[in-house]
């Protein structure tokens, strides 16, 4: 079984940075795709960026130029640096780890971004 666990949410103020950390543990895995998605209040979830093992990335519009993704593949470590967030970038954050034809998925940590 492969467990992911994320840290670094929190409260941030509009135009303040967070860093996300998702790092995977337990059975033997290597992930192909890593990423983030988020799920607002009242809201579906959505991708928010994805990066393959090639280092290929993909950003969701709304945080394009504002959040970067990037991974320590032998760590199993994803990360997500958010700068420039504002109110709208306020939901759960969960990781997201596939290979091996199986996905896997973090608790979640909160972000909120206080205006």
């Amino acid at each position: 079984q492969v467990q992911l666990v994320e840290s670094g949410g929190g409260l941030v103020q509009a135009g303040g940075s967070l860093r996300l950390s998702c790092t995977a543990s337990g059975s033997i895995f290597s992930p192909t795709v890593m990423g983030w998605y988020r799920q607002a209040p009242g809201k579906q979830r959505e991708l928010v960026a994805t990066i393959t093992n090639g280092g290929s990335t993909n950003y969701a519009d709304s945080v394009k130029g504002r959040f970067t993704i990037s991974k320590h593949y032998a760590e199993k470590t994803v990360y997500l640096q958010m700068n420039n967030l504002a109110p709208e970038d306020t939901a759960v954050y969960y990781c997201v780890q596939s290979g091996s034809s199986m996905v896997y998925w973090g608790k979640g940590t909160l972000v909120t971004v206080s205006s």
